[in-house]
């Protein structure tokens, strides 16, 4: 079976159908998932998948004491300083100079691994290129665990603390701005049950909290989760931060409010996947007259979703390149 991906493609290539992997970070592929013995992912949706395949599935969140049982290839991600944190974790947890080898697409930045690498102090070997991607090698060094990627700043009159390869990294992005100023103006005042769908940073949540809402937060990576929780900390504030796939860790719970900025791209691709999944599952976690806000980019079509979903919605806010809705159960 030919790879779908061409990060994949050239894994297949090199390694052959003999292959037998550990991917750390991976995308969701076919192939890769039959070639692998086990994986390491801050995304518990494709963890489940791979236990699904009865695969191991990790956490790097989770105490850590396995022995690869094939060979360790690192995803590159997008963003930089989150494939170095990746670098430094595995170092941290593997045996030294275990063997570990790095792809990544061309346009997602792999061609800086070597510098990377040598900053690090880590070999580096180019094993193959093609189909716009290149496969490195290098060997662990031990390193202390690493902490450094961890952002704290300031912001809506809280301590925020960020991590990279999270939703707006290092600051409170427009689109969420805008929802808070919109839940100021409308949201009741009584304490309610509130659900904020991929949580991210844990910037909505910590601002719910603050005003005294019972707040459960999401979220499918395992670096917001840990983001939220510690920004829950930073401001000696309540609430309730699980990794899920959308509302899969709820179990049929019911909220008064269900508050979202949701994502829309899979590293660089376009998906409503799981914005969809949110919206049409909304009935089954909202309680009678619960209400459903989004924010969103003006572009997307959301409207027709609620409509489809939830019937009457309104429209609260829109400053031309975001909207805030707001649908009632």
């Amino acid at each position: 079976m030919s790879a779908q991906l061409p990060a994949c493609q050239l894994l297949e290539r090199y390694y052959g159908q003999a292959a037998r992997l550990w991917p750390v970070a991976p995308p969701e592929d076919t192939w890769l998932l039959t070639h692998s013995t086990a994986m390491v992912s801050d995304n518990v949706a494709l963890r489940q998948q791979w236990q699904a395949s009865g695969r191991l599935a990790v956490s790097p969140f989770e105490p850590f004491d396995y022995l690869p049982d094939g060979q360790v290839v690192l995803f590159w991600p997008k963003a930089h300083q989150l494939g170095k944190w990746w670098l430094e974790w595995l170092c941290h947890v593997l045996p030294d100079n275990t063997p570990l080898d790095i792809v990544g697409e061309h346009q997602g930045g792999i061609k800086r691994v070597p510098k990377i690498l040598d900053e690090l102090g880590m070999s580096c070997d180019k094993l193959d290129n093609a189909r716009r991607c290149s496969l490195f090698a290098t060997r662990t060094v031990k390193r202390e665990a690493p902490d450094s990627a961890w952002q704290t700043f300031d912001a809506l009159d809280m301590r925020l603390v960020s991590h990279p390869g999270v939703f707006g990294h290092g600051k409170v992005d427009e689109g969420t701005q805008l929802l808070l100023q919109a839940l100021e103006e409308a949201l009741p005042k009584k304490t309610l049950k509130v659900l904020d769908m991929g949580c991210g940073d844990g910037i909505i949540s910590a601002w719910l909290a603050k005003r005294g809402h019972a707040v459960t937060a999401v979220d499918v990576s395992a670096f917001a989760a840990e983001a939220c929780r510690r920004t829950l900390r930073e401001n000696a504030l309540e609430g309730r931060v699980l990794e899920s796939d959308v509302y899969s860790a709820l179990d049929g719970e019911r909220f008064d409010v269900i508050v979202s900025n949701p994502p829309f791209h899979q590293e660089r691709d376009i998906s409503y996947g799981p914005s969809s999944r949110l919206i049409d599952q909304a009935v089954e976690h909202l309680q009678a007259k619960g209400q459903l806000w989004l924010v969103a980019n003006a572009f997307l079509p959301y409207p027709e979703r609620l409509q489809l979903a939830l019937g009457e919605f309104e429209t609260l806010s829109d400053n031309r390149r975001f909207r805030v809705y707001r649908a009632v159960n």
